[in-house]
C-alpha cells in the first residue's frame, strides 16, 4: 500500500454526549453537493459503508485497492468528523481468495495478522472505534457463534485473538463486537441477546481488550411493539460488563410501502422514538449512526434510487427522503440525541 493519509487525530475532536454519525460512502458524497451538506451539517462521526471491508480494500492477495476509503479518511480530517472502522473481521466481506487460504490452512493466524497489521497501521491515527469482528452471534448454533470461515479455521477464540491481535496494532483505538437482531420480544432475538451477553462474559473474564459492542437496531415494523421490559436491561447487562455501547446501523424497515407518505413517515418516526428513548436512557451509549442519511442510498431499497424518483416507492426508514428533504424521523433523531426542539434547529455537532 501506498502511504497512509496524513491528517489529525481524530480522537481529539470528540464532542460531549452521545454523538451522531451516519453511514457514507465517499464517491456519493463527492457525486451530490447536497449530500455532502447534510453530512457536514449532522454528523460529528462517519462509518464507511463499503469501503474499509477487506473485500473492498484488498480483493486480492498483495492488491491494495484503498483509495475510496483514503477518501473518506481525508474528507472526515478535513472537517474534524471522527471515523468508525467498519470492519476487520466480517464473513461475508472475506475476500475469495483470503476464504480459500484460510480453508487450506485452518490455524495459520498470519493472514489475519499481516492484513490487520496492514490496515490498522495505515488508519490506526484517523480511526477512533473499530468493529474488529461483525454479527459472531447465530442463536441456532450450539455455542452461540456463527460458522464463519473464521470459526472454522481458528474455533471459537478467534474472537478474543482477533481483539488481541487489534489492539497490538492500534493501542489508541476503541474495540467493538457488531452484531444485529436484539430489539424484538420474539424467540430468535431472545436467544440472539442471551448468545451475545454469554460471549461478552466470557471475553471479559478471559481478558479480551474488549472496549464497546455496537447494536445495529435495524429496526422492522413488521415485528410489532419495541419494549423497554425486554431492552432496558439487554443495555444494562452490557453496561454492567464495563462496555460502552454504540448504535451502529440504525434505520427503519416499512411494513409495506402503500398508504399515505405522511402516514408512513409518522410511523417510522414514533419507532424511532420508542427505541431512542429506551437506548439512550442508558448513560453507556456513547453514539448513534444511520445506516446510510437518504432513503435513496438505503441498503433496503429493492433498486438504486434516481434523485427523481417516486417517494412513495421508497423504505422511507432514514433522516432524509430520496430528495434529501428531512422527514418527522430527522427531527426525532436530532431532538434525541442533541435536544433541537424542531425545524430551526439543524446541528447536531
Amino acid at each position: 500500500m501506498s502511504d497512509a493519509p496524513g491528517g489529525m487525530d481524530a480522537t481529539k475532536n470528540r464532542r460531549p454526549g452521545p454523538y451522531l454519525g451516519a453511514a457514507v460512502r465517499i464517491d456519493q458524497i463527492e457525486a451530490d453537493a447536497r449530500l455532502a451538506e447534510a453530512v457536514l451539517r449532522d454528523c460529528a462521526s462517519l462509518t464507511p459503508e463499503i469501503d474499509m471491508k477487506w473485500d473492498a480494500l484488498q480483493p486480492g492477495p498483495g492488491d491494495w485497492r484503498t483509495g475510496p476509503a483514503d477518501g473518506l479518511v481525508a474528507f472526515a480530517r478535513r472537517h474534524g468528523l471522527e471515523v468508525r472502522g467498519h470492519t476487520l473481521l466480517w464473513d461475508q466481506s472475506t475476500p475469495a481468495w483470503a476464504k480459500a487460504r484460510l480453508e487450506r490452512t485452518p490455524g495459520d493466524w498470519k493472514i489475519v495478522a499481516d492484513y490487520f497489521q496492514a490496515v490498522l497501521g495505515r488508519y490506526g491515527d484517523a480511526v477512533s472505534e473499530w468493529d474488529v469482528v461483525n454479527e459472531p452471534i447465530d442463536s441456532e448454533a450450539p455455542d452461540g457463534l456463527r460458522a464463519t470461515v473464521f470459526q472454522k479455521a481458528y474455533g471459537p477464540t478467534y474472537i478474543e485473538r482477533a481483539l488481541h491481535e487489534a489492539r497490538a496494532h492500534a493501542p489508541n483505538a476503541r474495540l467493538v463486537l457488531n452484531d444485529y437482531g436484539f430489539d424484538y420480544d420474539n424467540p430468535v432475538e431472545h436467544q440472539r441477546r442471551a448468545a451475545f451477553l454469554r460471549l461478552l462474559e466470557q471475553l471479559k473474564t478471559s481478558g479480551a481488550p474488549l472496549d464497546g459492542v455496537g447494536v445495529q437496531a435495524h429496526l422492522d415494523l413488521s415485528k410489532g411493539p419495541l419494549k423497554r421490559e425486554i431492552l432496558a436491561p439487554f443495555f444494562t447487562r452490557i453496561a454492567d460488563l464495563g462496555l460502552s455501547i454504540a448504535i451502529t446501523e440504525l434505520d427503519v424497515k416499512e411494513d409495506g410501502r402503500r398508504g399515505d407518505v405522511a402516514e408512513r413517515d409518522r410511523k417510522v418516526a414514533d419507532h424511532v422514538q420508542a427505541y431512542l428513548d429506551i437506548a439512550l436512557d442508558q448513560p453507556s451509549v456513547t453514539g448513534l449512526t444511520t445506516w446510510g442519511l437518504s432513503d435513496r442510498h438505503s441498503w433496503l431499497q429493492k433498486q438504486p434510487m434516481h434523485p427523481s424518483a417516486n417517494p412513495t416507492g421508497m423504505n422511507r426508514g432514514l433522516p432524509y427522503d430520496g430528495a434529501l428533504e428531512p422527514k418527522p424521523v430527522y427531527w426525532t433523531i436530532q431532538q434525541a440525541v442533541s435536544g433541537a426542539k424542531g425545524p430551526s434547529t439543524l446541528t447536531s455537532r
